[in-house]
């Protein structure tokens, strides 16, 4: 299996980037990003970008790939609406276009959020634009799966590039025992995504939007 992962220095695609190392399935790993994940490893290769709107002159590096992880994503708070959607919507369908262009039976996970709002309708403007995107992909590959992971316990070493994020996880990490029992619906772990991921890839699975339950239960397979 040969993985495309954009987002590889963030919490989540850098678990993700993890477990790809480690599972015999996956061969190898392009890497796209604006700066080099750091990561050196005979699997990875890395293809350094500067936009990720159009992908016209890279459409060769693409080819004959069986899955892209799109770990890409900015919070909300703060944003526009209109800045968040570009960065969030236009970025991911752009980068979907590309990829499936080149690679018609490509697996497009994407890192989307617990809340996110299937009707676009509702009051959270970041609820509604993830509902936008996941929908899109949705109708435009025919094996797109939007994982919406609640809170994200980081593993192996893995840690947030945002500084007050990653004081939250060093506070709660101790507690992640006790929340896996008292909100399990809610919980998972960077470890978890990452495995949910590839087994996605080479099994599939019944849902096209999987919540925190769903995403444990395949990396558990």
């Amino acid at each position: 299996m040969k993985v495309i992962i954009f987002g590889a220095t963030g919490m989540i695609g850098g678990g993700a980037l993890i477990e790809c190392i480690e599972d015999p399935r996956v061969s190898s790993v392009l890497v796209v990003g604006r700066k080099p994940c750091g990561v050196v490893h005979p699997k990875v290769q890395e293809l350094l970008r500067s936009g990720f709107l159009d992908y016209r002159e890279a459409t060769a590096d693409f080819r004959d790939y069986d899955a892209c992880f799109f770990c890409l994503g900015v919070s909300a708070v703060g944003m526009k609406e209109a800045d968040y959607h570009r960065v969030t919507f236009d970025l991911t369908v752009a980068t979907a276009e590309a990829l499936g262009s080149v690679n018609p039976g490509l697996t497009f996970c994407y890192i989307s959020g617990e809340g996110a709002d299937s009707t676009e309708r509702g009051r959270s403007m970041w609820a509604r634009v993830k509902g936008k995107t996941e929908n899109h992909l949705i109708g435009m590959l025919l094996k797109a799966y939007m994982l919406r992971p609640g809170f994200i316990q980081p593993r192996k070493g893995v840690r947030s590039k945002t500084a007050w994020y990653q004081a939250f996880y060093n506070v709660m990490g101790p507690l992640y025992p006790l929340l896996r029992v008292m909100l399990p619906r809610h919980v998972t772990t960077t470890e978890n995504v990452g495995r949910a991921m590839i087994a996605l890839t080479t099994k599939g699975y019944a849902k096209r939007v999987l919540e925190n339950p769903d995403i444990n239960a395949l990396a558990a397979r």
